[in-house]
Formats: structure tokens, sequence, C-alpha cells
């Protein structure tokens, strides 16, 4: 499976039926006049947050998506059936947008949350509807309403309440799998994560979701690299641990890096909270440790975390740290079941790195 967080989709809601024209016909009843039923109601297209998904791969197979016209009526008074309605299912944080691909229609932030995209058309009325007592016998019926049609966009921002962000091989999907059950692919060349990756994390009794985006270099924003168009997946975030590793040359200046591409992106991210942390420490020695925090400090502004994922030095305070962020803000999942079947991980194939 391939992870895809924007799509092109059409849609068509169902036409209503049409009405019928018919008149009893029974012994005995000599003027039995017009018992036309009225069409019945084109199906709804509508689109809703289910849980289990945080991809959209599913609509790179299928674009199209067509509710079912409403049956015409009958005679004896039948009215039609309605059409079938057809609904998109999408995962939590889905945005849905016109053709344009910027004007929001629905920001799909809760399971469970529905949003009727496009209307079926009602059904035509029979002629029974038009029997008056100037005109007991009408003959004609109308035809069934169009449905409706477009174009839209699906474009997912996963839902976290944490999110990594840090150059290439700063050690965040390494953070990740030590503190969640998810496994992303880990090895030693930039940019090893193709895709965000999003894992539940425990501490103390509490668990909040973090998410692994691929790393941003010198002119993501420009596109350099893979870019910045990850980075809609941490807007949604309450904070932001921003790692940079101590096997960089100059660690300030890798935060510099990381902080002007955030800047250049902007969709509020610098203003969320941040916590700093060096990681990979377990590789350096005390003095140079404390000379590269040092430096570190001095470009962020804040005391950071001296981490190390393999030794497991410093996780547990950086996690607690996040943690309480996460419920000063309101995020607070207290002995909520395990959610990490919400948030599977997205299994790496090899054709995904061409």
């Amino acid at each position: 499976m391939k992870f895809l967080d924007e799509a092109k989709v059409y849609i068509r809601s169902g036409d209503g039926g049409a009405g019928a024209v018919s008149f009893r016909r029974e012994k005995f009843i000599e003027f039995g006049g017009p018992d036309g039923g009225d069409g019945g109601r084109g199906g709804d297209v509508w689109v809703e947050a289910v849980n289990g998904l945080n991809t959209l791969i599913d609509f790179r197979y299928q674009q199209h998506f067509k509710a079912k016209t409403g049956t015409h009526g009958m005679g004896r008074n039948r009215t039609g059936a309605n059409g079938e309605e057809v609904t998109l299912k999408v995962p939590v944080g889905t945005q849905i947008f016109e053709e344009d691909n910027e004007t929001l229609i629905i920001d799909l932030t809760k399971e469970g949350q529905r949003f009727r995209l496009a209307k079926g058309g009602n059904g035509g009325f029979g002629n029974a509807h038009f029997k008056s007592s100037t005109n007991q016998a009408p003959n004609w019926a109308n035809p069934g309403l169009e449905g409706e049609e477009k174009t839209i966009w699906l474009r997912l921002k996963l839902i976290a309440d944490a999110g990594l962000v840090g150059l290439p091989n700063a050690g965040k999907s390494t953070f990740l799998a030590t503190v969640t059950r998810a496994r992303p692919k880990i090895a030693n060349y930039p940019f090893t994560t193709l895709h965000p990756n999003l894992g539940v994390a425990t501490i103390d009794g509490r668990e909040f979701v973090l998410a692994d985006i691929p790393g941003l270099i010198e002119g993501a924003h420009e596109g350099v690299g893979i870019g910045d168009r990850f980075l809609g997946h941490v807007e949604r975030t309450r904070v932001l641990l921003h790692l940079v590793s101590a096997v960089e040359d100059n660690a300030g200046k890798a935060y510099n890096t990381v902080k002007k591409e955030l800047e250049a992106y902007g969709g509020g991210l610098t203003d969320k909270p941040e916590i700093v942390a060096l990681s990979q420490i377990d590789v350096l020695d005390e003095a140079e440790l404390k000379k590269k925090a040092k430096d570190l400090q001095r470009a962020c502004g804040q005391k950071p975390f001296l981490i190390s994922a393999a030794t497991g030095k410093g996780m547990t305070e950086v996690l607690r740290a996040l943690r309480d962020v996460i419920v000063e803000a309101g995020g607070d999942h207290t002995a909520l079941p395990d959610r990490s079947d919400r948030y599977t991980e997205i299994p790496h194939r090899e054709e995904d790195d061409e």
C-alpha cells in the first residue's frame, strides 16, 4: 500500500425518477381517474470520516462515484423508490475542495462526521398529482430533476498530537520506532522516510499520537529534495518536536535551516509550541556534547533535551515534556483504548523509492 494524501474525484448524484401517466382501468368503475405515482428521488453523494484509514490510496483506483437514479413512478399510485446513495469514506482530517483546489467545502476533523456533497434530483410528479375539479383526467406527468455533478479534490492532513521535524537523518524515524509500535523504514542515508508515519506513544498512563514527516533541507519551500508538501500533516499538531542530530557539524545552523523552511511554509507552524532535542548523543564524547548542546541552545533560545534512542537516555523526559504541552492544550487521552489500529503502519515497498 502506498501513501496518498491528495486525490481528484468526480461525483454525480442520481437523477429523480419520472412521474407516471396512468388511469384506473377497472370493471364497473366508469370514471376511475388518474392514478400515476410520483418518481423517486435520486441518490445523494456523501462523504464520511471513518476510523482505520490514514491514506487516500483507495481514490487512486476509483475516481468516479455516481449515485443511482430514482425509480420511475407507476400506476395505481405507486411511488418509485429513492435511488441508492453513495458514500465516500475518507480518513479523519480530510479536507474537501472545489475543482479549483482552493475553495474549501468541508474539513472533516471528527470520526463519524458526514457531509452531503451532491443532492439527488427530486422525482417528478405523476398525473394523479395534477387532478383538480377542472381537470379530472390530466394526461401528463413531470420528468425527474437531474442530479448534481462536480469534480472535487480530497486533501488529507493527518490528525496527530505532536509532529517530528528536522533535517534528513536527524533520527526522527528512529525516535518514532522507539517510543511507538510504528515500524518506519530506517537507514543511514537521506530521505529514508518518503511519506508521513504515525504512531501512538504512551507515557505515565497517557497516550498521544506522533507524526513523523520526511526531512526538510534548505530550499524545501522551493521544491528542493522532497520539498515541503508533507508539512500540512503537522499543521494540526499541538506541539512540534524539533530533532537536531549530534552528528551535524553545526547544530545551530541545522536548527535554523529547518526553522526557516517552517517560516517559509507558513500555516502557523512557527506559532506552535516547540520542544528542541539533540539526538544521537551516544556518538559524542562529553566535551563535544557540551559544545554542540550550547551551540544549539544559542540558536533555539531554550535548553535542548539530550536524547539517544539507542541507549534510551533522555527519552522519558522528552516524552513527558510533549505530554505536558498536549495536556495543557486539551489533548489528554488518559484511559483511552489503544488506538494503534487506527494509525496502522503503511508497509514500505521498494517501488515507493522510485
